[in-house]
């Protein structure tokens, strides 16, 4: 009788001891808008994995990737509230509440994603992380995706191919500057849209990265890749700044170790990712095109100036960047 009541004793005492450990864990979630084969969801994963590691199961990582969370916007919107906790957005995105990430996006200051994973070390890359904290969000580091490109329906030979034409581009102030400046007209609409748009010709073109145009398959609609390599598109890896606040000195040092470290990670990732893309892009039938990459960049120092001359961080980022 003794043995039973110990023993029902000790069962009770690992059930509680069990219930107050998953009730001390916590279920954050993690959005961003690229597909599951991008580079950014595997630096989400790695995160997700890293965490719970890290904290023994108390913080538990769900990804979202493809905007399943909704748009940036509203899942910034989600973040400052508290309702989401970890975000992977575009530095275009995020432009919208701190101007000086427009720097990333200017035209020709990379010249292949290595060197942009460089610039993310420069003071002026981390001065735009620390000014996110006004925004309610917290920047923790930086992931990087292929360098951008023209994916066409009809072969894109040199910047006057693209004249009139419609062309998908990223919704931002300087992808309009550059696209309208090449005689084209630059089109937002989501990634998921893209496909069918091509189907139809709605669109005549893409401005893409490689991640993005393997994992979604975009070459199948328009096979004619023109490498024009214009710029680079980094993301910010945010936090909420209202769970943050909320955080222990501990957590916050753990937190921003599994970030950094996957950072790190992801910086490599993307920089082998370029080149392995391209290969299967080329092997699942994209047809690379010779272009005349000068007729774009003849337009490049019209479009920069007016951003380097307008914000001062922007000027200090890229000549950080161009000395690297």
């Amino acid at each position: 009788m003794k043995f039973t009541r110990l023993a029902r004793a000790l069962v009770a005492g690992i059930a509680l001891t069990t219930a107050a450990l998953g009730a001390g864990a916590q279920s954050l979630k993690l959005g961003h808008i690229t597909p599951p084969t991008h580079v950014w969801n595997q630096v989400a994963e790695k995160i997700a994995t890293d965490l719970a590691t890290a904290s023994g199961g108390k913080m538990k990582v769900a990804v979202s990737p493809l905007q399943k969370l909704g748009n940036e916007a509203q899942m910034i919107n989600l973040m400052q509230a508290g309702a989401q906790q970890f975000g992977i957005f575009t530095v275009g995105g995020l432009a919208n509440r701190e101007e000086s990430f427009l720097g990333w996006s200017l035209p020709y200051v990379f010249k292949d994603v290595a060197h942009a994973t460089r610039a993310a070390s420069t003071p002026a890359a981390k001065e735009m992380l620390k000014r996110l904290d006004k925004t309610g969000l917290v920047g923790l580091g930086y992931a990087f995706a292929g360098m951008r490109h023209v994916l066409s329906l009809d072969p894109v030979r040199s910047a006057a191919d693209l004249r009139n034409k419609k062309i998908r581009s990223f919704p931002s102030p300087v992808y309009n500057d550059w696209w309208n400046a090449n005689g084209a007209a630059p089109t937002a609409m989501p990634l998921s849209e893209v496909a069918p748009s091509l189907t139809t010709k709605l669109l005549d073109a893409v401005d893409v990265d490689l991640d993005a145009l393997v994992g979604l398959k975009f070459h199948q609609q328009a096979p004619n890749l023109t490498l024009t390599n214009h710029m680079a598109f980094p993301a910010v890896i945010v936090v909420s700044k209202k769970w943050w606040d909320s955080r222990t000195q501990a957590e916050r040092d753990m937190i921003t170790k599994v970030v950094t470290d996957a950072e790190q990670w992801g910086f490599k990732a993307a920089i082998d990712a370029d080149a392995s893309n391209l290969e299967k892009a080329k092997a699942d039938g994209a047809k690379v095109i010779d272009g005349d990459i000068a007729s774009f960049q003849a337009v490049g120092g019209k479009v920069r100036d007016p951003y380097i001359a307008k914000n001062p961080l922007i000027a200090d980022f890229y000549k950080q960047a161009k000395d690297l």
